[in-house]
């Protein structure tokens, strides 16, 4: 490197691209720019993007004409020390380029090459009272004039009162004078337009226009009141500060309906009088809503909340806000959230660790938001928290092996039992002919019962649409999706058959194309179908649906949830997302109906998920004063984990899996990384996998499984094959990610290889 006067600046451009790219700094900038500002920079032979400083130094690069960067974008860094480290410590881990770590992190409205295309401040007209009638005298006279104009002098009268103008003039002080935004006032004297403009018009009132947050801003509370905790609460908040004088990382172990929340809201209330943040993750969006309102009960105008469901404005103003001198003491958010700028981060808890939702899984980073969340904490000298009524194997592991702390709170609140769970063997039912399309009579009769009680339900089944494909009955055509290897689901509201993978959709054939047979039909029930059953066989109860169809907007699922928490709603038909961690007081049913779909996945992690996903749905029912009951429909009950599920056993659970785990050398006895190849073209992917699989065993030997072909083979259009490497602990990962790269690199550089996508997933769930 030659040394010389100018300054150089290394970024990070948001692509898809390993490493910095640096720039010359000209002389009008060069003084301003600080590490984590926006540059805008040119790219290519036209491009501009707005890249992050990393780096400032005087070294000029050898070998190439170093370009000049173009504009300054901020007066201070958007992007903090700790936030750097974060996002070089993903791009290492999860072997993902910095750029990608970028592209993620940031809100689009600070990614945009300059700040007008960008983020854009939201802008309000607010009234003034003009210089020239700022006297009592002026005003009396005014008010005169305004006699043959009532809706005038009306409207005068409210600003007024709003503006306390009067009391700034009486006292000579314009400090004591209160903005009036002009729709706050045009609606409070009931005013049109029109009168107002002929105010303006007469010289007596003005208009300026303001930057107002788009973020809400509620008043404290007047009272923070805090719930006292139960004696086993009490317990499990004295043992997590006594963990916490030893580990950095705790578990608190808690069933469904224990209180483990409260628990949280009173250890966040410490970390705040200590004057420290805290970040509150949750695996999704639809658990903020109820949440929420719950902690700002207690913490209000202090906490704030992120997630892909605000504006990308809002996430704007919450970055800047994080910025300021006056950031929120606690941001509740979902996996993007630990990408926000903490300044004093004192406390992260990750409630519900277990769910696979806090993974990323395309595009990349793939990474794993509770791993990052530990790394995050323990660089910024924070306490982390983890908490679940199922944890995943690996934290328990952790905790039985003394890495984490662990406490256990297996007293659900107020003393409520733990539900009864009732396996129901659908073969058997069906046999008998005693199955109405996909329910019981055991469920049934207990439905009948909770309605007739007026208590609600819950059916948890997790395919979302009408039903998972449709065949012809001649000739047992199934409709396939054109871009990937999976059958169509038929979503019968819209009447079109859809792919969950790449979102092709078209409408449902009159007739078979095959033999052009008319005879079409359904097969199988997502959450559309069991809707129709149910409002078939109970015709008075009000059914509502939650799955990914119905909660595309924040309005959506708040609304869904908001009618079943107020009883507007007798009946709620979900997936998945009907297992995370609700509370609702009325539930004494619920019905997991086919729990063989959960059981049966091609994954070594498949028992593990589906008690997991069972025992969370369980957790919904009978959560105050009465125990719930269950319904575990099943084509297995005899399985060892469908028991253990009805026992509510983790241990046993665990102490299986471990087992199995430990002898077929699986997480948590070592680390997982899925190396995937994509092509358009299946013979190139087919050479590829098995060369790049030949030169993975020569560098790890026996370490690598595969090729093979995922269960869903092609996505997109793109074929796609995956290798396995395990790799045991205390093996030098910063050398098994460098030989990994490498190999990467190869392959792409070849020619006949260099269309193909090659990637890595680290730590995959």
């Amino acid at each position: 490197m030659i040394l010389d006067s100018m300054l150089y600046a290394d970024v990070i451009l948001p692509l898809p691209l390993s490493g910095t790219f640096t720039y010359a700094l000209p002389d009008a900038i060069a003084g301003k720019v600080q590490v984590g500002c926006r540059l805008t920079v040119p790219f290519g032979s036209r491009k501009t993007y707005s890249a992050i400083v990393s780096c400032l130094h005087d070294r000029k690069p050898d070998g190439y004409v170093v370009k000049e960067a173009l504009q300054l974008l901020d007066d201070y860094p958007i992007l903090l020390p700790a936030q750097l480290r974060i996002w070089q410590w993903i791009s290492d881990y999860y072997l993902c380029p910095i750029g990608a770590v970028y592209k993620a992190a940031l809100p689009s409205g600070l990614k945009e090459e300059d700040d007008e295309s960008g983020y854009k401040p939201k802008l309000a007209q607010y009234v003034s009272l003009t210089d020239e009638y700022y006297s009592e005298p002026k005003l009396l006279s005014l008010f005169v004039e305004l006699k043959r104009s009532p809706k005038q002098c009306a409207l005068m009268l409210k600003y007024l009162d709003m503006s306390k103008v009067s009391a700034a003039i009486k006292l000579n002080n314009r400090q004591l004078l209160v903005e009036v935004e002009k729709q706050e006032l045009l609606k409070a004297s009931d005013a049109s337009t029109t009168i107002f403009n002929a105010l303006v018009e007469r010289g007596v009132l003005t208009l300026y226009e303001k930057k107002v947050d788009r973020l809400v801003h509620e008043e404290l509370p007047t009272e923070m009141v805090l719930h006292q905790l139960s004696n086993a609460q009490q317990r499990a908040f004295e043992q997590i500060n006594t963990q916490f004088q030893t580990n950095d990382v705790c578990l608190l172990h808690g069933v469904t309906s224990s209180g483990k929340t409260e628990v949280y809201i009173h250890l966040i209330n410490q970390v705040l009088q200590s004057g420290r943040q805290v970040l509150y993750l949750l695996p999704e969006i639809v658990l903020t809503t109820q949440l929420v309102n719950r902690l700002k009960r207690v913490f209000g105008g202090h906490l704030g909340v992120y997630h892909s469901k605000y504006s990308d404005a809002e996430r704007v103003e919450i970055w800047q806000k994080q910025l300021s001198d006056k950031p929120y003491d606690i941001i509740v958010g979902v996996r993007s959230s630990i990408f926000l700028p903490f300044k004093n981060l004192g406390l992260v808890i990750v409630d519900e660790e277990h769910e696979t939702s806090f993974k990323q899984q395309d595009p990349a980073p793939r990474y794993h938001a509770r791993n990052v969340a530990l790394v995050l904490a323990r660089m910024m000298g924070a306490k982390t928290l983890l908490g679940t009524a199922t944890p995943s194997l690996e934290t328990y592991y952790n905790c039985k092996h003394g890495k984490y702390g662990l406490v256990e709170l297996f007293e659900r609140y107020q003393q409520v039992n733990l539900p009864e769970i009732q396996t129901v063997n659908i073969a058997e039912e069906r046999r008998k002919k005693m199955m109405s399309g996909p329910f019981t009579s055991v469920l049934l009769a207990d439905m009948r019962k909770a309605l007739d009680n007026g208590e609600q339900v819950i059916l948890f089944q997790n395919r979302r649409g009408f039903a998972p494909s449709v065949e012809c009955h001649t000739c047992g055509w199934v409709p396939k999706c054109p871009n990937c290897d999976v059958s169509l689901t038929y979503h019968k509201r819209l009447n079109h058959v859809t792919c969950h993978y790449c979102g092709f959709s078209a409408p449902l054939a009159a007739k078979c194309p095959n033999c052009e047979d008319t005879n079409l039909s359904t097969i199988g029930y997502g959450t559309e179908r069991i809707e129709d059953f149910i409002k078939e066989i109970f015709p008075e109860a009000r059914v509502a649906r939650m799955d990914l169809d119905t909660t595309r907007s924040r309005q959506a699922y708040e609304k869904i949830l908001s009618d079943f928490q107020h009883a507007r709603t007798d009946i709620l038909v979900g997936t998945q997302m009907v297992t995370k961690g609700l509370d609702f007081d009325r539930v004494s049913v619920v019905g997991i109906l086919n729990a063989d779909t959960m059981l049966n996945m091609p994954d070594f992690r498949s028992y593990e998920h589906a008690f997991q996903m069972m025992s969370q749905v369980a957790g919904r029912a009978g959560r105050r004063s009465k125990q719930g009951r269950v319904i575990l429909q099943t084509k297995t009950p005899d399985l060892p984990v469908v028991h253990q599920v009805v026992r509510n056993d983790y241990l046993s659970l665990y102490n299986d899996q471990c087992e199995e785990r430990q002898t077929f050398h699986y997480p948590p006895f070592c680390r997982l990384i899925y190396i995937y190849m994509k092509h358009r073209y299946e013979s190139t992917l087919n050479g590829l996998a098995y060369e790049m699989a030949s030169l993975l065993r020569q560098v790890f030997g026996q370490r690598v499984l595969g090729p093979d072909t995922p269960p869903v083979g092609r996505v997109q259009s793109l074929f796609i094959r995956k290798l396995v490497l395990k790799v045991e602990f205390g093996a030098n990962m910063g050398e098994v990610r460098n030989r990994l790269r490498q190999i990467q690199d190869y392959y792409q550089k070849q020619d006949k290889y260099k269309s193909a996508n090659i990637y890595f997933d680290v730590d995959p769930v």
